[in-house]
């Protein structure tokens, strides 16, 4: 590569510029392995034409003999990007994979031309071949500059040069002015274009300016001063005066010549008549005037030196205020900062640019594309403003049917995730109707023949009121989807009251348009989804496909969620069954319950609570837990609930109830296991028992407000536990408030039950502890997740504030162990009662102390003690030291015995035997005058 360029180093300096740049794409052609060559140079015009060529066919070079500048080819881009390019060319012939590597040839600091190599096979130029194509390039830019002019042929014979011929035929005079002396030469041609006689000596420039027409004089002059001045290049283009006295257009061109000092000593230029191409240039600007588009150039400083009236109409001024102007100052464009950016964007890649602007003025909006030229920029102006609109309304539509898609789209996974009827609906109405622009939402199912309403979204209840329960029956619009199989669609009232006539007499329609769905699944029309608008509305037949399709997904999702709705009815009400109805209301104690099923599957589980009234005003609080979550669990939660309340009514103690469950449990089999906690309640001693299997320790809110955990050691729970139980006994004050709970209301995935029976502690601490059933709701809702789909096991809670017995509500008395003691409880009995009111019962009374005082005499050991309590029964006791436990038995006739406990059992209401440790107690209990049930009291024989 460096021989080759050596090469043409040696080239003699007298060569032509055609015959240097032949040599150049010869020897580039050469390098590169090209099929042939070609080098394209700019001329007065913007296009590129094809000066020199090696290698190829007369059909190639008439193609490439004019290049387009802002084409997408070789030559063009070389010149735009002023870097050497390649780019695949546009088939040739059989050669449909070519290449054309190109390298731009300058002139000073602008790009003039480029030199061009066809290459085959789609093949690149290698590093060094690119090295060698810019070099020669270069090569070529230096003998440009430094040619000499090329040779004249000789004169011809006969009647002067063909020079001279040719010059006489475009009429092209030479001159010469004096600057100093203003002395004008002129050769023969340029005196016959100005019109000025020849003369002895030399004309004078007042000689020319009296042939420039008055109204093209000022600035021809002043464009002349600034030549001057600047010491540029004169060009102008005036009317001047021909000999016959007419005007016809002149373009002159000179160059300004200096004297040894740099001063400017005179010009020295050529004239011509440009009438025939001024004309033309006429006819094309006339024809720009009246383009429908608006049109206009500004030179290389941007100030605007043609418009045409669209582009007066649209920049808002006239063609005088636009021509010389700067166009960002412009007052329509002064508010629009990102032309100007755009513009010097265009000037400094020198390619033609397009993009979009709007007016702040008229709020139109107009594609501005500039082109550059040689002398500044060409700019085309559009109105876009109905495009753009067009545009932003299919974009509007598209973002609609994007938005709809993704609705339907979450619509069916929100379907898919349903498990109640109410969860459909609210899947629906979030998820269609905004969509659709629609207001209202009915969901109706058909049963035993009548339509049944199971939900709705946007419509009154006295609406819905009236719908529930009509009777199916064809011709109406309710109805008629379900017996058709078909949806109806209405736009408008009119349109109803046309199709079904007996409705225009009825109540007004909740509504202006609507759309009845029909629901079908599994080959059954069961139901309908009414879709309605408050405003007339005609659905298209995309919308109306679409919602038909939408019924079918709403339909499955509705069958699937009335079979779990049926489902969930038996699962509540067997919980409901299983636990308490209601809680006893005791002297004792004061309770509130909640039971809150897992969040998913079925709604119920094995956590139980239970409160039971004993003996005494005593009361067993029990809460337990069944692991686990189903109808098993729930069965098994059933049998220990029942267990424990007959284990309780036996009056044994806490400890002795959980060795039995425990037993019960066991044989249940090995993956069975349940935790139990059982707290019995003395009121008239203000101790609390508590024994626990497993399960997390209770509360207990003190009344001055602090909290404690009563702990003790724990015990496995029932199933895993080896008896006995340890059991803790506690005096509490009276008022405190006893807070049991099974663990699903403290653990969870995102908690373990440390810290959620930390988070109980201060729960507790910081509420309101005076209404018990608000307390339920707000321990709830604050330990629990706030969606209960949220939650994986089921929780139970029990607040119960215990009271103790106040001391005029108590009285006892030790009895001789003798055959007095009789007598002496019958004295206490009366002279008792009589202190609270109760005369009414003191026969019957004394006659349960005589009986049951006078067992223990006869039957037991130790001396007898008697108490009475007084709270809302009349509960009378007789306590002894032996562990024997009389039992209640049929006496023959013949029997002087057995019959004491058959006439305790006639005059009470309740009575009973419990163990107290060290003997034992035989309790009666009587309704008090006045209360609930005492007047139906029957006795038990």
């Amino acid at each position: 590569m460096s021989a080759r360029l050596a090469l043409l180093a040696t080239v003699e300096e007298d060569v032509t510029e055609s015959e240097a740049l032949q040599l150049a794409v010869q020897h580039a052609v050469a390098e590169l392995g090209g099929w042939g060559g070609a080098v394209h140079l700019r001329g007065h015009m913007t296009a590129l034409r094809l000066v020199s060529a090696a290698g190829l066919t007369p059909s190639l070079t008439r193609l490439w003999d004019m290049v387009d500048p802002d084409r997408d080819t070789a030559p063009a881009r070389a010149v735009r990007l002023r870097s050497a390019v390649w780019m695949p060319a546009e088939p040739v012939g059989p050669w449909p994979e070519t290449g054309m590597a190109a390298a731009p040839i300058f002139s000073g600091e602008r790009a003039v031309g480029a030199l061009t190599v066809l290459l085959g096979d789609g093949r690149k130029p290698a590093p060094e071949q690119w090295d060698f194509l810019r070099g020669v390039a270069a090569w070529a830019e230096e003998r440009r500059d430094g040619a000499p002019p090329p040779k004249r042929p000789p004169p011809a014979e006969g009647n002067g040069s063909r020079l001279q011929e040719a010059l006489g035929e475009v009429r092209i005079g030479a001159w010469e002015w004096d600057i100093g002396t203003h002395e004008l030469a002129m050769d023969e041609a340029a005196l016959a274009l100005f019109g000025i006689e020849a003369r002895d000596g030399p004309a004078l420039v007042e000689h020319w300016l009296r042939t420039v027409h008055p109204d093209d004089l000022p600035w021809t002059l002043a464009t002349l001063e600034k030549t001057i001045r600047n010491q540029g290049v004169y060009e102008v283009e005036y009317r001047a005066r021909r000999p016959d006295g007419s005007y016809g257009w002149t373009q002159s061109r000179a160059k300004v010549v200096l004297d040894g000092e740099g001063e400017p000593l005179r010009l020295v230029g050529t004239a011509w008549d440009s009438t025939e191409s001024r004309s033309a240039r006429d006819a094309l600007s006339r024809a720009l005037r009246h383009m429908s588009d608006g049109f206009f150039a500004v030179d290389d400083d941007w100030r605007i030196v043609f418009a045409n009236r669209e582009a007066e109409r649209t920049l808002g001024s006239s063609e005088q205020e636009l021509v010389g102007s700067v166009l960002w100052d412009l007052p329509s464009v002064r508010h629009t900062p990102e032309l100007e950016a755009h513009c010097r964007d265009a000037a400094r890649t020198a390619s033609a640019t397009g993009f979009d602007i709007q007016f702040p003025d008229t709020g139109h909006w107009y594609h501005l594309r500039l082109v550059p030229g040689p002398d500044g920029m060409t700019c085309y102006l559009t109105d876009v403003s109905e495009k753009r609109q067009r545009d932003a309304r299919q974009q509007a539509a598209g973002k609609a049917a994007a938005e709809r898609a993704t609705r339907i789209t979450e619509l069916t996974t929100a379907l898919a995730r349903a498990t109640t009827s109410r969860d459909v609906v609210d899947a629906v109405a979030r998820r269609v109707l905004p969509p659709f622009g629609a207001t209202g939402l009915i969901v109706q199912i058909i049963e035993n023949d009548r339509v049944h309403t199971i939900g709705a979204v946007g419509h009154s209840r006295e609406f819905l009121e009236r719908m529930d329960g009509r009777p199916v029956s064809p011709g109406a619009p309710f109805t008629d989807p379900v017996l058709l199989d078909a949806p109806v669609f209405l736009s408008s009232t009119d349109e109803l009251v046309g199709l079904y006539p007996d409705l225009a007499e009825g109540p007004d329609p909740d509504g202006e348009a609507w759309a009845y769905l029909p629901l079908t699944a599994s080959g059954r029309t069961f139901g309908t989804c009414v879709i309605s608008f408050d405003h007339p509305r005609r659905l298209t037949g995309e919308e109306r496909t679409l919602l038909t399709a939408i019924s079918g997904f709403v339909a499955q999702a509705l069958e699937r969620a009335r079979l779990y709705d049926a489902e969930h009815m038996r699962a509540r009400e067997l919980q409901r069954s299983l636990l308490p109805r209601e809680l006893p209301d005791l002297p004792a104690c004061t309770t509130a319950a909640r039971y809150l099923p897992a969040g998913h599957g079925m709604e119920v589980g094995g956590d139980w609570y239970d409160v039971i009234p004993l003996s005494a005003g005593r009361v067993a609080l029990v809460i337990g837990d069944v692991m686990g979550h189903g109808l098993s669990e729930a069965a098994t939660m059933g049998r220990l609930r029942t267990a424990v309340r007959t284990l309780a009514d036996l009056e044994l103690p806490s400890d002795e109830i959980m060795a039995h469950l425990n037993d019960i449990v066991g044989g249940l089999g090995e993956e069975s296991y349940a935790t139990c906690l059982c707290a019995l309640y003395d009121p008239t001693t203000r101790l609390c028992s508590i024994t626990s299997a497993g399960h997390p320790p209770p509360a207990v809110v003190h009344p001055d407000g602090t909290v404690s955990l009563l702990g003790g050691a724990p015990n496995p729970p029932l199933g895993a536990a080896d008896p006995p139980f340890e059991t803790i006994a506690l005096t509490l004050p009276d008022e405190s408030l006893l807070v049991l709970y099974t663990d699903g209301l403290v653990e969870s995935a995102q908690r373990d039950i440390d810290t959620g029976i930390a988070a109980l502690s201060e729960f507790l601490e910081n509420a309101d502890t005076g209404q018990l059933e608000r307390l339920c709701d707000g321990l709830t809702a604050g330990l629990l997740p706030p969606e209960q789909g949220a939650t994986d096991d089921d929780a139970a809670l029990l607040v119960t504030r215990l009271h103790a017995f106040d001391a005029e509500q108590m009285a006892s008395w030790d009895l001789p162990e003798d055959l007095q003691a009789a007598g002496e409880a019958r004295e206490h009995v009366r002279e008792q009662l009589s202190a609270w009111d109760l005369d009414e019962l003191i026969m019957t009374t004394e006659l349960l102390a005589s009986e049951l005082v006078g067992n223990v005499l006869r039957h037991a050991k130790g001396a007898p003690r008697l108490r009475m309590l007084h709270s809302s029964t009349l509960v009378c006791e007789v306590y002894d030291d032996s562990l024997t436990m009389p039992h209640i038995r049929r006496a023959a006739d013949t029997d002087e015995g057995g019959r004491g406990l058959q006439l305790v059992a006639a005059l009470s209401g309740r009575w009973g035997i419990r163990n107290t440790g060290h003997g034992k107690c035989i309790w009666t209990e009587q309704e008090l005058p006045g209360s609930e049930g005492s007047s139906h009291f029957v006795p038990r024989f």
